[in-house]
């Protein structure tokens, strides 16, 4: 049997943003009547889509549905989480590695709603800075917990290809809300994201 990728789109907006694309290539010079370009404005609508899907979604109401009653109270980490978003700028990659702890407050969450609250606000058209804010915001705001740290290691592809072209160069933001803006707290954090456990 052959393989068949399902992925939903709305065809209005595929077929707007379509048009879009091949008025943008041709005014680029090339011809979208050639065989490897005839379906490319299609593609790249339907790219655009699932790369910015995370408007449509609601990251709260994602971290609300994996909420948990626990009495632990130290320090929970998800580290090297693979992350890919659009630099609002250029409309070009950025990619990288978030870093998340949370101190509990009575609730923990599913450990795999923390990666999917990082892709729903990467999958917009961002900064590092506000990415990093706005997941820090979500976890502190909705789990209400002792404290929050989130690190963003990340390399643009708007400084890789272009402008300054320096291919070797990554951007780190931090954040830290609650218990993490005491030293010793967000010291212990730093070592344990930066340290091989295994």
């Amino acid at each position: 049997m052959p393989y068949k990728q399902f992925e939903e789109y709305n065809m209005k907006v595929t077929d707007d943003v379509k048009d879009r694309y091949k008025s943008i290539i041709e005014d680029l010079g090339e011809d979208t009547k050639r065989d490897g370009l005839i379906k490319t404005p299609e593609r790249a609508a339907k790219a655009m889509q699932f790369l910015t899907q995370g408007y449509e979604q609601d990251a709260a109401e994602i971290l609300k549905g994996a909420m948990f009653k626990e009495s632990y109270n130290e320090m929970v980490i998800v580290k090297d989480i693979e992350l890919y978003s659009l630099c609002e700028h250029h409309i070009l990659p950025f990619f990288g590695k978030a870093h998340i702890a949370y101190i509990p407050n009575g609730h923990i969450v599913g450990l795999s709603k923390i990666p999917r609250i990082v892709d729903v606000f990467a999958r917009r058209l961002q900064v590092q800075e506000r990415l990093t804010e706005q997941i820090l915001d979500c976890i502190n705001n909705t789990l209400k917990p002792e404290g929050v740290a989130v690190v963003i290691e990340a390399s643009h592809m708007c400084m890789m290809m272009r402008g300054v072209q320096k291919q070797n160069s990554t951007t780190t933001t931090s954040g830290f809300r609650g218990a993490f803006e005491n030293i010793e707290t967000r010291t212990e954090f730093l070592k344990l994201i930066t340290s091989n456990l295994s």
